[in-house]
């Protein structure tokens, strides 16, 4: 159960949104019955908007399963943009390729498997946006490898930073670990302007200095 809102407002939350086009739809139909996380509508429409009002051309994800977060972002940047879509699964990125593909979006996204983290060292030059979305034990070593990486002015932007409440108790997992740490840099750095949005299971949006 989600400790950061009530399940009435939360649902409240999730009734109020516009219907999404037949590719999205059918995107969280098949996450939810597969078991696949994303990001979720919610979350979706706000990247979308930091995206599209920052200015992001050229934007690198960690971590992108079917690539719902990837159609958001990369609708938001516009024609011109790059978008890196990166996962460990093969299968997920073919996936992930035809919807892109689909919802019109496929020749500004390139899709690159392996572990995230390490694939940022693959593609040369600094980034407008990075949304991080990995292994959550990953958190940290994520935000070392991408911090060096964004230009200045530019947006971090992290998934699932509270962690349906779990980061409020004395952590038993390497999960939870990872997140509590996460928070823990990205408010003690002097390079970023963090703000933790309690949506849904909890955004982080950092602007470097």
């Amino acid at each position: 159960m989600n400790e950061t809102i009530s399940a009435r407002v939360e649902k409240y939350m999730r009734d109020i949104l516009p219907k999404r086009d037949a590719v999205l739809a059918e995107m969280e139909k098949y996450a939810s019955r597969h078991n696949v996380p994303i990001i979720g509508p919610a979350v979706g429409r706000l990247i979308y908007l930091l995206a599209q009002i920052s200015g992001a051309r050229r934007i690198f994800e960690m971590g992108s399963a079917i690539g719902y977060s990837t159609t958001w972002l990369a609708r938001a940047a516009g024609e011109d943009a790059r978008v890196y879509y990166t996962d460990g699964d093969s299968e997920n990125a073919e996936r992930a390729r035809d919807y892109l593909r689909r919802a019109g979006v496929a020749d500004r996204v390139q899709c690159l498997v392996g572990d995230a983290v390490e694939l940022i060292d693959t593609v040369s030059g600094e980034f407008d946006l990075i949304f991080i979305d990995v292994d959550k034990h990953q958190y940290p070593a994520a935000l070392e490898k991408a911090l060096p990486r964004l230009r200045s002015q530019g947006l971090l932007l992290t998934d699932n930073v509270l962690w349906s409440g779990r980061v409020a108790r004395r952590a038993q997992d390497a999960a939870t670990r990872g997140i509590q740490e996460f928070n823990k840099m990205i408010y003690s750095s002097k390079e970023l302007f963090p703000v933790i949005i309690p949506l849904r299971d909890g955004v982080a949006v950092c602007r470097k200095a």
